[in-house]
């Protein structure tokens, strides 16, 4: 039997919002604690060949910044190539997307790790197939959910209504981070206060737009709220 699991699942108000730099943020903050922690993207869209082989930059960067070692198939059970919607890249495929396959291998990490940070592909309900959508593997796997909201115009209806859907689901919105992915959004801080009132849960981070990677790391790591989230864990 799985011992009881901890982690979270990290989702976004759309793709490219920066889901990927927070869970690694979070995997960063972990690891400081000397606890072991692993990343998994079950589905990850965009790839590169490297040799015989597809990469894809978020899995790398999930891998880079736990601590412990996992076989890619487990880490990233789903690969496509194109960096389109999943249910369609795996349809050009000829693959199922199959959610056993992605709660097995969230499983046998969980074995691995104490903590495992699992990593949405785009908004929280992306389809994976006709039927299903990434917000039922969220469900399966019954982990605390984290929210990164691109800051832009048009967030705060985007937060609401992901935020319900996460309810609807019986999950609990663990925290939820303020990306701010357009550096000349107007208002930017009454946007901030107004999902402060709307989103019932705290406030992990706010992250200002920076354009230097290594500039963005230092300053993810230094505001990030991680003993609030880590208290949900426990």
């Amino acid at each position: 039997m799985m011992r009881r699991a901890a982690g979270v699942f990290v989702t976004g108000t759309d793709t490219g919002v920066g889901k990927t730099e927070i869970a690694c943020a979070l995997l960063r903050a972990g690891a400081r604690r000397g606890v072991s922690v692993v990343g998994m993207k079950p589905v990850a869209a965009g790839a590169r060949r490297v040799g015989a082989k597809l990469v894809n930059t978020d899995v790398e960067a999930l891998k880079r910044a736990g601590n412990v070692r996992a076989p890619r198939r487990l880490c990233n059970p789903y690969l496509l190539a194109p960096p389109i919607a999943p249910h369609i890249g795996a349809r050009d495929a000829g693959i199922e997307l199959e959610i056993d396959v992605m709660v097995q291998a969230f499983r046998r990490l969980v074995e691995r790790s104490r903590w495992v940070f699992v990593e949405g592909a785009g908004g929280f309900c992306v389809p994976l197939d006709a039927r299903y959508d990434m917000s039922e593997l969220a469900r399966r796997l019954r982990l605390p959910v984290v929210l990164v909201v691109g800051m832009r115009l048009g967030c705060i209806s985007h937060a609401v209504l992901t935020a319900e859907a996460i309810a609807r689901r019986g999950l609990v919105l663990g925290g939820w981070v303020a990306n701010r992915i357009d550096p000349a959004m107007l208002r930017y801080q009454d946007n901030v206060e107004t999902l402060r009132d709307r989103l019932r849960a705290p406030l992990l981070g706010e992250f200002p737009h920076v354009a230097a990677a290594s500039a963005r790391v230092r300053r993810l790591d230094r505001a990030l709220d991680s003993e609030t989230l880590f208290q949900l864990l426990r």
